[in-house]
């Protein structure tokens, strides 16, 4: 099994090349998603977070995740307790994941906070997906985000730079559908002859 994380900042277009490389017969899990459910009604995470910052961030009951964005992006130590709190839930999930899997996948992590994480996780490969903040910035208004909202979303993350240190492949994602999707099939090519090998 070939255990590959997918990374990039906020806006990047880690969904899209998620899922291309689905089509290509990855088995994608997104993190964002295991991060969601880690935190839900009646789980540990839920009771450890509202022990940690109080009933402010919930609303009807459950969690706000809006509430717990605006406190986390304006405050870092909040945003180092949350992730105190949820990062070994999303890793113990991951790896539930995994174990039930067959043994020749290709697995493909799409991880947000893969650099900030400081190595918390073990990947056999890291893809990350590189783009100008002026792109991305365009591309999260068009999703109804604030100019503060993401400046404080692109603040709270590594920068390019930064993730492409740790990558062994690097995508480029400033062009069309096209060239994005050629990239994908060349690195594609790349992750079975690496999955070949440990096999």
């Amino acid at each position: 099994m070939l255990n590959v994380a997918l990374t990039g900042g906020i806006g990047s277009g880690k969904s899209t090349v998620g899922e291309m490389f689905s089509q290509l017969g990855a088995v994608v899990v997104d993190s964002d998603q295991i991060a969601r459910e880690v935190i839900e009604r009646g789980t540990k995470g839920f009771d450890s977070l509202v022990a940690t910052f109080g009933d402010s961030i919930l609303k009807n009951g459950e969690i706000d995740r809006a509430a717990i964005a605006a406190l986390i992006f304006s405050d870092t130590e909040k945003r180092k307790q949350l992730e105190e709190i949820t990062h070994p839930l999303i890793r113990e999930n991951y790896s539930q994941i995994l174990s039930k899997l067959p043994k020749d996948s290709i697995v493909i992590n799409q991880i947000p906070l893969l650099f900030e994480s400081k190595g918390d996780y073990r990947f056999d490969h890291i893809i990350t997906i590189s783009v100008s903040e002026e792109i991305r910035a365009e591309r999260l208004r068009k999703r109804g985000l604030s100019s503060v909202q993401i400046n404080q979303r692109m603040k709270a993350q590594a920068s390019d730079g930064e993730r492409e240190s740790i990558a062994n492949s690097i995508i480029v994602n400033d062009k069309d559908e096209s060239s994005l999707l050629k990239q994908v099939e060349s690195i594609w090519s790349k992750l079975q002859n690496l999955n070949g090998s440990i096999q």
